[in-house]
């Protein structure tokens, strides 16, 4: 083992910041720790959806080949992405204490999943996540969408906030440039329609719009200058998609420092059962000596406990990425409540339990609860995502 540990991650700031709890905790033992950046499949390929990346560990591979290697001591990554097969002589040497580990509604509002209008859209990049919101409200329109934490939230935000600079303009009589992008759709339109320009809109609002200065406290340069740093980002992108809503991880929020900073509502997790390792970390390693000084300075036991029994039940169940399965477990005294959900991809049809494992027969008693989950149906619906996925 060298005197200084190497220890790769992906670039996104999400990953950054997880890859750094690992080094603070390493350096707290008096061992430096060298954090390199490597680029993954999954990160070579942004407008892919996660699950038609191939085979599960898009985000993954890449960083435990350098282990592997040679060319790195440890790779860290959310537990979530790594593949329930072994991979040579890879070891999960260390899961840290586990983050809050269900899903949460962004709306610029904070309206939860139940009070959103029918129609609305709303934006996953999760086969799960689509399953279960369209087994709770089919009346939803759900989406794709891809990206870190905060590019997903941009995109959410953007339209609302174009859309309201847009006012301001108008209200402030700054909105030549906006006038004459219009005049140019105009051109393009059948004969008898238009495109109201900034000009059209104050003759015909003059009334609605006599008391603007009063509605709008802020100058267009004051309100600009109020935003925080990630409306200011939305402000800038394109979106092709307007969402109403999202649905992500609590601990991805948590961890990038925006659970504050946009509206949230959590998900009941006995409804919306979390992924197999969502909130946890992944430190990976093949040194002995390695593999030990992480256990010792990061491995949280109830969290290792938790995370092995939703891989064991994810892993007997054969699912991956390709299929729309939940699978949680907590730690509850002398036994480990695990609830899964196997659903169809359109969310019509599914598999649910709940169980208590014996924790000191936790992992044998996992690989039962899935054996009988897929004697109960749950292998049928995997191994249709699975030619679902193959004809796509």
């Amino acid at each position: 083992m060298t005197d200084t540990l190497r220890l790769v991650t992906r670039g996104s700031a999400l990953a950054r910041r997880q890859a750094e709890t690992v080094r603070d905790a390493l350096t707290s033992r008096r061992r430096d720790v060298e954090i390199r950046e490597v680029e993954t499949r999954g990160d070579q390929i942004p407008d892919e959806l996660i699950h038609r990346l191939g085979r599960t560990g898009a985000f993954v591979r890449a960083l435990d080949e350098e282990v592997l290697d040679g060319d790195a001591d440890l790779a860290v990554h959310s537990l979530k992405d790594v593949p329930t097969e072994e991979m040579g002589d890879l070891v999960i040497a260390g899961v840290p204490e586990r983050a809050p580990a269900g899903d949460v509604v962004v709306h610029p509002d904070g309206l939860g999943i139940e009070d959103l209008p029918p129609g609305s859209v709303v934006g996953t990049a999760s086969l799960r996540r689509t399953a279960q919101i369209k087994a709770a409200r089919p009346d939803l329109e759900v989406e794709p969408i891809r990206g870190n934490v905060d590019t997903r939230i941009e995109k959410l935000l953007a339209p609302g906030l174009q859309a309201e600079h847009e006012e301001r303009l108008i209200a402030s009589g700054e909105a030549s440039a906006a006038t004459a992008e219009r005049s140019e759709i105009a051109e393009t339109l059948p004969a008898g329609e238009k495109v109201l320009d900034a000009g059209d809109r104050e003759d015909e609002e003059d009334e609605a719009d006599d008391d603007d200065d009063d509605e709008f406290d802020l100058s267009v340069e004051e309100w600009f200058d109020s935003l925080s740093e990630l409306e200011r980002g939305a402000m800038e992108r394109e979106v092709e998609t307007t969402y109403d809503a999202l649905v992500l991880a609590e601990a991805g929020l948590r961890r990038s420092d925006l659970y504050h900073r946009v509206g949230t509502t959590r998900l009941p997790r006995d409804e919306y059962v979390p992924a197999a390792g969502q909130g946890a970390m992944a430190v990976t390693a093949t040194d002995p000596d390695v593999v030990e000084t992480v256990r010792k300075a990061v491995d949280h036991p109830r969290s290792r406990v938790e995370t092995t029994v939703e891989r064991t039940v994810l892993a007997g169940l054969n699912g991956g990425c390709i299929a729309p399965i939940g699978v949680n477990a907590m730690v509850q005294g002398e036994h480990v409540h695990v609830a899964a959900r196997v659903l169809s991809t359109d969310g019509t049809e599914e598999v649910a339990d709940t169980r208590d494992l014996p924790v000191t027969t936790h992992a044998k008693a996992a690989e039962a609860f899935a054996a009988d989950l897929a004697e109960r149906g749950a292998a049928e619906l995997v191994e249709q995502a699975r030619e679902e996925a193959d004809d796509a």
